[in-house]
């Protein structure tokens, strides 16, 4: 290991040409396992991956008895995007392309390597290969990249990601990682380093796509004996796991970004505000940043740079509202996390009145590749305004949930019907919910939105961190925003009056409006709708005079919907009626006596004693009783129980 760490260093990190010699690539060939004499096997070891069962799956394989067993090395790597295939296994036999196989539970393990060692590979669970040239063609067996998930991708931040075992620095930089970091401190100022960010149009992930090398010359231009750099990996919105997943696939190039951006502002501190449970996520990074301590690439003089950087890594106490840059920083300053007013903004006065330069997971993934190929090379790809990739994470009912990397410039409808495979189980889709708990819905027909910062902002819409929530026919609208509405009630740090009670008053609303009143009569209807009336004024409140994003935002949701969906809000004021029949307070159930059998396995079960009867004669429900749970419509083996 430590002849391996010397060729390393030497012949790579510290080489001063571009190209290496041959007899240096063809040993990172070996060390990429791009050549091999003996199976190999890679398992996704994700969060998702876990969930799926991979652990079962990796200690199947280890105890596989076939006679190849002893020869095979296995290799844990991270996600390749497409969660729906948990477990992920890749299988490359010498000389051989790769073989991708999807669902790869404990019990199908053994039929499936045995089958692979004597070449009669079951396409049941295959996928696709994939290789270079000079390797051996699976015959009849589709390429991966030419599958639509993959085909219509531009992985440039998820390049790395599911390629190569996340825990080994050697593998990352024999693929060319800290490179560009060396490159950096050896030969480029701080100023030139932001210059050349700021060429590329690289701008911030995170929703607000704000100009990062703008942000860095600020940070750098402001007179101060110290500055300081957070990688702010919260990521706490429902549905948003792109971070999650980068950090458990690559993280040393998260890392290698976080470097580069510290001494582009001149910073020698950097701290990463970590999201506290994702422990699979959070030990990859503190792996990562203690092998990059041993190589001699974080520390006291850098390779003799005479630049330093120390990385420190700190969990965020559970609050959303400490997402805000401002209530992160008094988080990491150990006070409680509250938004503060701007101006001044963190890249003149931030963590300890210095200027501080707050960048998210997916930005500074970009950086290094910057810093490799050039600003031109990153401004080829998506629109003038906003060059580069953007990362999805799809989830809700879409058929195929993970990570995506499309171009700037990319359609909704391509991400949604083409990449993702459209709606599962052949549903019509709803709306696409963009940008989180705060996020917008939007319709099929305008699903030819462009993913563009300013197309998206001309729109009154936000990108937020990239999270897409799929929706279909059979979800109710109205109790999703009361899902939405209650999150944003709950996680509202309580400073500002318009956030605050705007947010309990709004919930408080909603919640009427998904249940049937305690006594009908005239005047119920009229409330109720008034209820309705006055969540469109709360909400313009909300978002005129709340103190932080979260205030001004929280009312998306609502008038997103209200603007797109308004007849369902009348039909569960007005009808009392949920179309999609998810609501349980407005579900009224009945006997049909023809089916009865009076068994009383309803009644038995009732919570609230709402069902009356003589046994082996039909029973009956009592409305003004019931609560709309449902536990009888599911334990009824004679389908006796009818719902409107």
């Amino acid at each position: 290991m430590d002849d391996l760490k010397k060729f390393l260093t030497e012949k790579v990190l510290l080489s001063e040409s571009d190209t290496l010699p041959p007899e240096t690539e063809k040993m990172l060939e070996v060390i990429r396992r791009e050549k091999t004499d003996k199976p190999v096997i890679y398992i996704s070891s994700g969060t998702s991956s876990i969930i799926a069962g991979s652990e079962k799956t990796w200690s199947e394989v280890k105890n596989y008895p076939g006679e190849n067993s002893k020869d095979t090395e296995l290799v844990r790597v991270g996600c390749n995007g497409p969660l729906s295939y948990e477990p992920f296994m890749c299988i490359q036999l010498p000389g051989k392309n790769k073989l991708f196989f999807r669902n790869i539970t404990e019990e199908k393990v053994e039929p499936l390597l045995n089958g692979i060692f004597h070449s009669d590979i079951s396409e049941e669970d295959l996928v696709g290969q994939h290789g270079n040239s000079g390797f051996g063609i699976w015959q009849g067996i589709p390429f991966i990249d030419e599958l639509p998930w993959f085909a219509l991708q531009k992985r440039v931040v998820l390049g790395n990601c599911g390629c190569y075992d996340p825990e080994s620095i050697e593998e990352y930089i024999a693929r060319g990682g800290y490179r560009a970091f060396m490159k950096a401190i050896r030969h480029y100022t701080y100023d030139e380093v932001c210059t050349i960010v700021e060429k590329s149009g690289l701008r911030g992930r995170s929703g607000g796509g704000y100009p990062t090398g703008l942000k860095w010359k600020q940070a750098l231009n402001t007179a101060t004996a110290s500055r300081y750099l957070i990688c702010n990996a919260k990521e706490s919105d429902p549905g948003a796991f792109t971070d999650r997943t980068i950090l458990e696939s690559d993280p040393h190039r998260l890392v290698e970004g976080i470097a580069i951006a510290s001494y582009a502002i001149g910073a020698t501190t950097a701290y990463v505000f970590f999201r506290k449970d994702s422990p699979v996520a959070l030990g990859k990074l503190l792996g990562a940043i203690a092998s990059a301590k041993d190589y001699g690439l974080l520390g006291h003089n850098i390779h003799s740079s005479g630049y330093n950087l120390d990385i420190i890594v700190r969990a965020e106490p559970g609050a959303f509202v400490c997402g805000e840059e401002t209530a992160l920083i008094s988080t990491l300053e150990g006070r409680r996390g509250m938004p503060q007013l701007k101006p001044p903004y963190p890249a003149i006065s931030g963590l300890f009145g210095k200027p501080t330069v707050i960048n998210n997971v997916e930005t500074l993934m970009n950086v290094p590749l910057i810093m490799q190929n050039g600003p031109e090379w990153f401004r080829s790809m998506g629109t003038d305004t906003s060059p580069g990739t953007k990362v999805f994470s799809v989830g809700g009912k879409a058929r195929l949930a993970g990570v995506i990397e499309v171009e700037m410039g990319t359609t909704l409808r391509s991400l949604v019907e083409d990449i993702a495979g459209g709606i599962r189980e052949g549903k019509e889709l709803k709306a696409v919910q963009m940008g989180g708990a705060s996020g917008f819905f939007i319709t099929p027909e305008n699903l030819e939105l462009q993913i563009d910062f300013d197309i998206i902002r001309e729109k009154g819409l936000s990108m937020g961190a990239g999270g897409l929530i799929v929706v279909d026919e059979q979800t109710c609208i109205v109790e999703l925003v009361r899902y939405y509405m209650e999150f944003i009630r709950n996680e509202s740090c309580g400073k500002c009056i318009p956030c605050r009670e705007g947010t309990s008053r709004m919930l408080e609303i909603l919640d009427s409006v998904i249940r049937k009143p305690a006594n009908e009569d005239s005047g119920t209807t009229l409330e109720r709708f008034k209820g309705v009336m006055q969540l469109e004024t709360i909400a313009t409140v909300m978002k005129d005079t709340s103190l932080c994003g979260l205030g001004q935002s929280a009312p998306n949701p609502f008038l997103s919907a209200l603007n797109n969906f308004r007849e369902e809000f009348e039909e569960h004021i007005f009808d009392r009626k949920c179309r999609a029949n998810v609501c349980r307070g407005l579900r009224t159930f009945s006997i049909d006596v023809e089916k009865c059998t009076g068994c009383t396995a309803c009644a038995s079960k009732c919570p609230v004693n709402a069902i009356y009867g003589t046994r082996l004669q039909p029973f009956f429900i009592v409305e003004e009783k019931c609560t709309g749970c449902g536990i009888c419509f599911d334990i009824c083996k004679f389908s006796a129980i009818k719902v409107k």
